[in-house]
C-alpha cells in the first residue's frame, strides 16, 4: 500500500466538474500535500493514511466566488434599499472614509472568511482597502483570494491619489508574489470612477506583471448614460476605445452589455463575474447571461459584498441566479444546473486564470475541496446531484471544507476562526459607526 496524509473514502456523488464533467459513485479521493493524487473506487485499498468516511456527502471542487468586497461585512445591511448611486454617496463611501482602516479591513475579513468557509467557497476575488490586512488573515487561515486594492480618481483610504494606489497595488504584488495563498490583482474601480488616464496606468501594471485585471462594468443604466454623457461610447465600448478590453480583464456586474458588446466581449476573450442577488437587490438589472453563455463568454459568479448582498452563500447565489435567468428569459432550459455550478467551480477558475490547479477535481491538481451533507430532508429523494445542489442546497449544508490538503471545516464547525471572537468585533464596530457616523 502506498502512503497518503488524507482519504476521503465512499463519497456518495464525486462531482469533479473537469471538462467532461466526469462523475463517480461510492467512490474514494487520495490526498498527499496540498495535491490530489488519486480518485476513484476503491482507492482506500491501495492507500493508508488519515480517514474521513463521506458516505451521504457529495464532493465538489472548492467553492469560487468572483468579486466581494470582504471586509464590508462590517457595514451589512447599512443603508439598504436605495439606488447604488444613493446607496454609496450617502451611505458607504461617508461611513468608509471615517472608519476603513488596517484594524477595520482586518476584522470585517476575518468575519467574512469565517462566512465563506462556512458555507463551502475556498477562493475570493476581493476589491476593497488595505488589502494587506486580508492577505494577514488569508496566510494566518489559510485560504485562497486574489486580491485587488481599489484605484479610483479620488482619495481613498490607504491612498489619495490614483497613482499612490497604482504604486501599491505594484509594492503588494513584489511582496506576495510567491505566496501560496496570495494573488494580487489590478482593481481600477469603475470607468465612472477612473479616468482614461487611470484605466491606462492600471493596465499597464497589470500586463507588465501578468495580472488580472478586476473592474465594475456596465453595472447600473446611470452608469452607461453618464459614461456616454462623457466619453461618446457605453463603458463597454469606452474601454475597447482605450485598448482595454483584454483576456485578463475581470469584469463585475456587466448587467447592460448590448449584443454588439456580448460578442466584442467573446472576441476578446474577458471575463464576466456575475452577481445577481447585489444587482437585484440594488435594482441594476439583470444581466444577459444566456446570451453571454451563448457566445462563448467565461462566466463565474460572486456575491458582490455584505453590505449589498447581504450574505457570502454562493450556492445560494448560482440556485439564484440559475431560476432568475429561467424566469425572465421565460426559459425553463436556460443557466441549467450543471451550467450554474461551473459558474462556481471550473469556470471562477478560468475567471481567476488559475484552472491550472484549481476549479476541478483531477489528479495532480490542489486539493480543495467542498463536502455537501446530502442526510437533510431538504435534500431527499436525490435524483440528481447537480440538481439538488443547485436548487435544494443551501450553503449551511456545507460539511467539510479542505484547503491545500488542509482541513478547514469538519463536521459543519469551522476550526480555524473562533466564532464568538468574531461575533463580538461585528457589535463593537457597530457600536463604533452607530456612535460616531
Amino acid at each position: 500500500m502506498k502512503e497518503a496524509d488524507l482519504i476521503l473514502t465512499d463519497v456518495s456523488y464525486i462531482l469533479t466538474m473537469d471538462e467532461n464533467l466526469t462523475e463517480y459513485r461510492e467512490a474514494d479521493i487520495v490526498i498527499k500535500g496540498d495535491k490530489i493524487i488519486d480518485i476513484g473506487k476503491d482507492k482506500k485499498n491501495e492507500y493508508f493514511g488519515k480517514t474521513i468516511v463521506c458516505k451521504n456527502k457529495i464532493a465538489i471542487p472548492g467553492l469560487i466566488n468572483t468579486h466581494t468586497h470582504a471586509a464590508m461585512t462590517l457595514l451589512r445591511g447599512y443603508g439598504s434599499d436605495n439606488p447604488l448611486k444613493v446607496w454609496l454617496e450617502k451611505y458607504i463611501w461617508p461611513v468608509e472614509g471615517k472608519f476603513v482602516s488596517y484594524e477595520f479591513v482586518r476584522d470585517g475579513t476575518e468575519i467574512a472568511v469565517y462566512e465563506m468557509l462556512r458555507n463551502g467557497i475556498t477562493t475570493f476575488v476581493d476589491m476593497y482597502f488595505y488589502e494587506n490586512a486580508v492577505a494577514d488573515v488569508l496566510n494566518t487561515v489559510g485560504m485562497r483570494g486574489v486580491l485587488a486594492g481599489g484605484i479610483l480618481d479620488f482619495p481613498v483610504p490607504g491612498a489619495k491619489t490614483p497613482d499612490e494606489a497604482i504604486s501599491k497595488t505594484e509594492e503588494f504584488y513584489k511582496e506576495h508574489q510567491n505566496s501560496e495563498y496570495i494573488t494580487v490583482a489590478v482593481g481600477p474601480h469603475a470607468p465612472y470612477t477612473c479616468s482614461p488616464e487611470t484605466l491606462k496606468k492600471a493596465m499597464n501594471l497589470a500586463e507588465k506583471y501578468n495580472l488580472l485585471y478586476h473592474i465594475h462594468l456596465s453595472e447600473t443604466k446611470y452608469e452607461v448614460e453618464q459614461i456616454k454623457e462623457k466619453y461618446g461610447n457605453t463603458p463597454i465600448k469606452h474601454l475597447e476605445t482605450l485598448g482595454l478590453l483584454k483576456e485578463n480583464v475581470l469584469a463585475a456586474h456587466v448587467v447592460h452589455p448590448t449584443d454588439e458588446e456580448i460578442e466584442l466581449m467573446a472576441k476578446r476573450n474577458m471575463k464576466v463575474s456575475h452577481c445577481p442577488e447585489s444587482n437585484l437587490k440594488l435594482a441594476s438589472g439583470i444581466a444577459p447571461i444566456p446570451k453571454m453563455l451563448e457566445a462563448g463568454i467565461c462566466v463565474s459568479i460572486g456575491t458582490d459584498g455584505t453590505a449589498s448582498n447581504d450574505d457570502l452563500d454562493i450556492i445560494g447565489e448560482i440556485s439564484t441566479a440559475a431560476k432568475l435567468h429561467k424566469g425572465y428569459n421565460l426559459n425553463p432550459t436556460v443557466v441549467n444546473s450543471k451550467e450554474a455550478l461551473l459558474m462556481a467551480t471550473r469556470e471562477g477558475a478560468k475567471a481567476i486564470k488559475q484552472y491550472d490547479k484549481i476549479g476541478s477535481l483531477e489528479i495532480g491538481k490542489k486539493a480543495d475541496i467542498t463536502l455537501i451533507d446530502i442526510t437533510q430532508p431538504h435534500l431527499n429523494p436525490l435524483f440528481d446531484p447537480y440538481t439538488q445542489i443547485v436548487y435544494s442546497s443551501k450553503g449551511l449544508d456545507v460539511d467539510t471544507v479542505i484547503i491545500n490538503g488542509d482541513i478547514k471545516v469538519l463536521n459543519k464547525e469551522v476550526l480555524v476562526l473562533n466564532k464568538d471572537y468574531i461575533l463580538e468585533k461585528a457589535t463593537l464596530w457597530k457600536n463604533r459607526i452607530l456612535e460616531n457616523r
